[in-house]
């Protein structure tokens, strides 16, 4: 960067290190450099060509961030980095996408740059971060941008409570960035999962739990993600019913390495010695028989005061009736 900021004018350092050291043709022209200048660094390799009219201003492998700045510099003003791209700078994907997505607005019409997925959209004022850089598009906006391309609801509902269990954005937010999308799509699952998600629910499995377990059955509503402290450490539990001395875990793993089955283990014993009972359920208790587990539930819950009644969640439910104690049907 240094021998870079001393070939242009001082007028662009400050562009070039927000940039990542990238500059478009027309600001290196305004910086004070001729054209015949540009051909010269370009046909010397002191400068390369990322795309048609844009520049890495230093020879070598661009980074990542070069690469970000100059999809998004070709895309031209007001376009942003947007869907797998602004997910992975906003930390909501641990592995870059193959190729760059950004957005630009609704009426612009531009050639495909390569490795370069082009979009468009008509609310660019309201999904651009008002701050960060590159130009992005807002998390909660990111999310619902792949939720639009994402045929499955099981991955929808994954993107807004991971978005959300992150912490760099909220229920509400999304919500927000939500009514100002009509034709979005599984709207009526995403309303439940964000609704889910401002009770606490992590994953999907907790999501699955709530609208497949407790709350179809009648259930008392339990506390999600529940913090204790244990030997000077935080823990959380997945659903705790805290005044019937109950706490049930999810665990979506398909397989356990050793170190996962000890520290269930001594969860558990940490919820015995203080009194409370732990019933553990994974994927196919919670959305291939449902009703079973809520059964069990209940039991557990009754064993230590739970007076309420379960309701059959339809026809095939195995629960009596309503206000039938919560047996399975004979």
């Amino acid at each position: 960067m240094l021998r870079m900021v001393d070939d242009v004018l001082a007028g662009a350092r400050d562009l070039l290190h927000r940039q990542g050291g990238v500059l478009t043709r027309t600001q290196a022209l305004d910086a004070g450099l001729t054209s015949k200048a540009i051909e010269v660094k370009l046909r010397s390799g002191r400068w390369q060509r990322l795309h048609t009219g844009v520049y890495a201003t230093f020879s070598g492998e661009p980074p990542r961030s070069a690469q970000l700045w100059a999809a998004v510099l070709r895309a031209g003003c007001g376009a942003v980095l947007s869907h797998q791209t602004a997910a992975e700078l906003h930390g909501l994907l641990a592995v870059p996408a193959p190729v760059i997505h950004v957005t630009v607005p609704g009426a612009r019409r531009i050639n495909r740059p390569p490795g370069v997925v082009v979009h468009h959209s008509g609310r660019l004022d309201q999904s651009r971060h008002p701050m960060l850089t590159p130009p992005r598009t807002r998390v909660e906006d990111t999310v619902l941008d792949l939720i639009e391309v994402t045929p499955s609801l099981d991955e929808a509902v994954s993107l807004i409570l991971r978005a959300s269990a992150s912490r760099r954005t909220t229920p509400d937010r999304i919500l927000v960035a939500l009514e100002r999308r009509p034709k979005m799509p599984h709207r009526a699952g995403l309303v439940r999962a964000l609704d889910a998600s401002n009770d606490g629910a992590h994953s999907l499995l907790e999501f699955r739990y709530v609208n497949r377990v407790e709350r179809p059955h009648g259930l008392p509503p339990g506390r999600r993600q529940n913090p204790v402290r244990r030997s000077e450490r935080n823990q959380y539990q997945d659903v705790s019913y805290e005044d019937y001395a109950l706490v049930v875990e999810l665990d979506g793993r398909s397989a356990h390495p050793e170190w996962f089955r000890w520290a269930d283990m001594r969860r558990d014993n940490a919820n015995a010695a203080t009194g409370r009972v732990t019933l553990r359920y994974g994927w196919e208790d919670v959305t291939e028989r449902p009703c079973q587990t809520a059964l069990e539930v209940a039991a557990a819950l009754r064993e230590h005061g739970w007076t309420g009644t379960m309701r059959r969640c339809g026809a095939a439910c195995p629960v009596t009736r309503p206000g039938g104690g919560g047996e399975a049907a004979r």
